[in-house]
């Protein structure tokens, strides 16, 4: 018997627009899902329209149903949590304190903790040690999944049987999820994409067009590979969907929360002025991710750039500067 048979019904906490698209692919692959929501206004319209404000026309089937007590989903044999980084610790520990401790964990965020350097299955591991704990990841816009569009994915685990079993759970013809033994390499790729996507769109807001963009993210990649590979990532999991797979999409869309950050930037909006316009994670991880490289000494100076733009030390332009003054090496 498949290890897939055994997760009947699947509890996502997190009712924003990637919860709402996971909820959906949950449902579209035969499961019953519970969607947790924090505000009363969202399980109102789910009830009463069948919609998620935040992933606006498109109908949730009666297969999903929203809660507001964390306890409505103790009967759930998987759990995917679907807000951001910085908000994962505390989503694990009120899930820790509320629900019974066996069903496994799978993160769907994209990011590294500003307050520790820990990557999502590390918070969720030291948050909820009982929990058995995976990582979702790769290319996919939340209306791309909401719409049924085909998207591929990864889902990844230290237990190779619980990642496939859980992959098997939630794929559907048009959601397609290919299970990894390497959690840590998909977690780096999804938070490092993250940072070259706000570089990206750095550089088309400033006007420097499609080649320079291709530059930008071929050695960008290359930053990501020499940050995932010093932290044990597998190189094919860095090629892979959730590592080049993502960096290709996040780089090239203003769907992506992060490009159209860095956009803001590189149009000459502050970035404060940018943030209010988007939330995005690559803001936070920018700063954790350069840090880290730095102190490990791992060279990855977009990065780096980034993350002092973000921080205000240096301008759009100034940044772009010192990146086309460096020295010209072998690739």
């Amino acid at each position: 018997m498949s290890r897939s048979s055994g997760f009947a019904t699947i509890g996502v906490v997190g009712a924003g627009a990637y919860g709402a698209a996971l909820a959906l692919a949950a449902s579209r692959a035969g499961r019953a899902v519970r969607l947790w929501a924090r505000d009363a206004a969202t399980i109102e319209a789910v009830h009463t329209t069948r919609q998620a404000p935040r992933l606006p026309g498109i109908e949730l089937p009666e297969a999903i149903r929203a809660t507001a007590a964390l306890g409505d989903l103790a009967s759930c044999d998987a759990l995917i949590v679907a807000v951001p980084t910085q908000s994962l610790r505390e989503a694990v520990t009120a899930m820790a304190a509320a629900l019974p401790a066996g069903a496994p964990v799978i993160s769907a965020a994209k990011g590294i903790e500003q307050a520790s350097g820990l990557f999502p299955t590390q918070i969720i591991a030291s948050t909820w040690p009982q929990a058995p704990t995976a990582i979702l990841s790769g290319p996919s816009f939340a209306a791309d999944i909401g719409r049924g569009l085909p998207t591929a994915v990864t889902l990844a685990a230290t237990d190779p049987e619980l990642a496939q079993g859980l992959a098997e759970t939630l794929s559907s013809p048009a959601f397609r999820i290919y299970h990894s033994g390497d959690p840590r390499g998909v977690e780096i790729g999804g938070a490092a994409k993250n940072v070259l996507a706000i570089a990206a769109g750095i550089t088309i807001g400033l006007g420097f067009g499609e080649s320079a963009r291709a530059a930008l993210v071929a050695r960008g990649f290359a930053e990501l590979r020499r940050f995932g590979e010093a932290h044990g990532a597998d190189p094919e999991t860095l090629m892979g969907l959730s590592g080049l797979g993502d960096v290709v999409l996040s780089c090239a869309s203003p769907q992506s929360r992060n490009f159209a950050y860095g956009l803001a930037l590189g149009q000459g909006k502050s970035p404060a002025e940018a943030a209010a316009d988007k939330l995005a994670e690559g803001a936070f991880t920018a700063p954790v991710l350069a840090g880290m490289a730095e102190a490990e000494g791992i060279e990855t100076p977009i990065a780096a750039a980034v993350a002092a733009i973000i921080a205000g030390h240096t301008g759009v332009r100034e940044a772009v500067a010192a990146l086309l003054a460096r020295p010209l090496k072998a690739e």
